[in-house]
């Protein structure tokens, strides 16, 4: 893992079929519309990673020392089958709606992030050298924070002080990276 993962936030996010596509037809897609528009918005559920609860408050606060907030993603095996549904507005504030911008398409979320390009990068992440950087869970490490349903979430780089064997549980394989860029995460509606 190199020193630009270390120094960014990172949203870790497990990502699989959703809303009846494959991971890796959704990548290509969004591919496209990066080609097109230049912004991507990568949908998806949940209130670990609230729009304006956690990514938003997340993000200003890693930017503003001078970081960037990087979005990495795990392959899984999912099976979230619901209809494919398209948003059509999105807000950053949860007043101001807009029409989602031409060219990008969001399917059965609730939330999207708002990215730069996707790119392929692997690496091992050690869920153990994270820890939740916002909310109520502030400070707790990763490996105890996505456990059960938990899925994703908002962490800091935090080396352990001292050398620990490597652990199939704690260790992900993270296959794709995207820098996430302002307003970082809105909130959609169909």
């Amino acid at each position: 893992m190199d020193d630009t993962i270390k120094k960014a936030g990172l949203i870790f996010m497990k990502v699989g079929l959703h809303a009846q596509e494959s991971i890796e037809d959704i990548v290509k897609r969004k591919q496209r519309e990066f080609e097109e528009t230049g912004s991507i918005f990568w949908g998806y559920g949940g209130n670990t990673c609230h729009p304006l609860t956690m990514v938003q408050p997340f993000a200003k606060e890693v930017e503003s020392s001078a970081n960037q907030v990087l979005f990495v993603m795990q392959k899984m095996n999912s099976r979230h089958a619901a209809p494919p549904e398209i948003a059509k507005q999105y807000s950053d504030d949860g007043v101001d709606w807009q029409p989602i911008p031409k060219g990008i398409e969001v399917r059965g979320s609730r939330y999207a992030l708002v990215l730069d390009e996707i790119r392929e990068k692997e690496f091992n992440l050690d869920l153990r050298e994270l820890e939740v950087g916002v909310g109520p869970s502030r400070g707790r490490k990763a490996d105890k924070y996505l456990i059960g349903r938990a899925d994703k979430g908002c962490f800091l780089y935090k080396p352990q002080e001292l050398a620990v064997a490597q652990d199939e549980q704690t260790l992900k394989r993270i296959e794709l990276v995207a820098r996430v860029k302002e307003p970082y995460a809105v909130l959609l509606r169909n």
